[in-house]
């Protein structure tokens, strides 16, 4: 079974060594290209959880802040 990777291309590490682009740590990342599909199953589900916390701790923006 292939798992797709979560990169987006946005390639950009956080002070916590985590992807704000896909939410892996950075040891994730370089375990990616020799997991099993069971392994990369995981580590795509912990980016998932990681990118909703982000998401759910950023301010919301305001109609005229978001023009």
């Amino acid at each position: 079974m292939e798992v797709p990777s979560p990169c987006v291309k946005v390639c950009i590490l956080g002070s916590d060594k985590v992807c704000i682009g896909c939410g892996r740590h950075i040891d994730e990342i370089a375990d990616w290209g020799g997991a099993p599909p069971a392994v990369r199953l995981r580590i795509a589900a912990a980016a998932r959880e990681r990118l909703l916390l982000q998401q759910a701790q950023r301010p919301k923006q305001s109609a005229n802040e978001r023009k």
